[in-house]
């Protein structure tokens, strides 16, 4: 598998994402999103962003593991928070992502919504690329 990872010159370097990644390999690993679950389903960190966070990116982690993908051959991310304000929220995602991706930088996107599961505050689903 290969991934080539772009960020065009007339386009802003984003520090912790890349903005296009060309992808190619023989299998699509889909993960659905991951939510602030511990094995027995029970919410983790109820009213703890870090927490949830932390939590939703080790499920991501052992899912890829299970599919038989390293976080080095994802390829995208979308990371879904509840009431989002980016100067808040994203230091905190981001040091929960940087513990599962390390300097690997998919694409991604966050969005804000107004609400997940009672009591949860991210998901995060992601797109590998395995040969």
């Amino acid at each position: 598998m290969a991934l080539e990872l772009i960020n065009p010159s007339d386009l802003p370097v984003p520090q912790t994402y890349t903005q296009v990644v060309v992808a190619t390999g023989s299998k699509l690993v889909f993960i659905a999103g991951q939510e602030p679950e511990d094995i027995h389903g029970k919410l983790v960190g109820r009213g703890d962003l870090a927490t949830q966070a932390r939590q939703v990116f080790d499920n991501l982690g052992r899912a890829l593991s299970a599919a038989g993908a390293r976080t080095d051959q994802v390829t995208r991310i979308n990371i879904y928070v509840v009431n989002y304000e980016r100067d808040a929220c994203l230091p905190i995602i981001e040091q929960a992502r940087v513990a599962l991706f390390g300097d690997h930088k998919p694409a991604d996107t966050v969005l804000g919504v107004a609400t997940l599961s009672p009591g949860y505050l991210i998901e995060v689903d992601a797109i590998a690329v395995v040969d």
